[in-house]
């Protein structure tokens, strides 16, 4: 595990809120000459730390308006389960997030889609067809007052 000194906890933060800020900007936001601060931020890209910059992206504004959370059950507790299961996320676009978790289910789900038609499309002929799937339960998402996704 990388030890996270306080200038770079602060180029990290920075880089979170804005990808594409400036080197210049940046250094000055963390106190840094600009080389210093390039360094740093290369640095951090070659141990992994920084995997990769994203657009923020106004889905509404392509016409997906509703996001689904979907908590879903396995019906088996098998390696193979998992992985089928995991491969027909990775497949299916409506799916932006896959994430195993521990609890009452296995996986958390963050679909996108149009409405709740398209959704119901993909409940019935896609999650409701895999022999893997023991349970569903969606949770229509009305509002996001904090998301730090990229």
């Amino acid at each position: 595990m990388a030890i996270i000194d306080p200038i770079n906890d602060k180029i990290l933060h920075e880089l979170s809120r804005d990808g594409r800020i400036s080197n210049v900007e940046l250094a000055d936001k963390v106190g840094l000459s600009p080389s210093a601060c390039l360094r740093r931020v290369q640095d951090l890209e070659r141990q992994g730390i920084i995997k990769g910059y994203r657009a923020v992206i106004d889905r509404s504004k392509l016409g997906m308006d509703l996001t689904i959370f979907v908590m879903v059950g396995l019906s088996g507790q098998l390696r193979a389960d998992s992985q089928a299961f995991e491969r027909a996320m990775a497949a299916a676009p409506e799916v932006k997030e896959c994430h195993n978790i521990t609890g009452t289910v296995e996986y958390l789900l963050r679909i996108e889609v149009e409405d709740l038609a398209t959704y119901k499309d993909f409940h019935s002929n896609r999650l409701g067809t895999l022999s893997q799937v023991g349970s569903i339960t969606s949770h229509i998402c009305l509002g996001s007052s904090k998301d730090m996704r990229g």
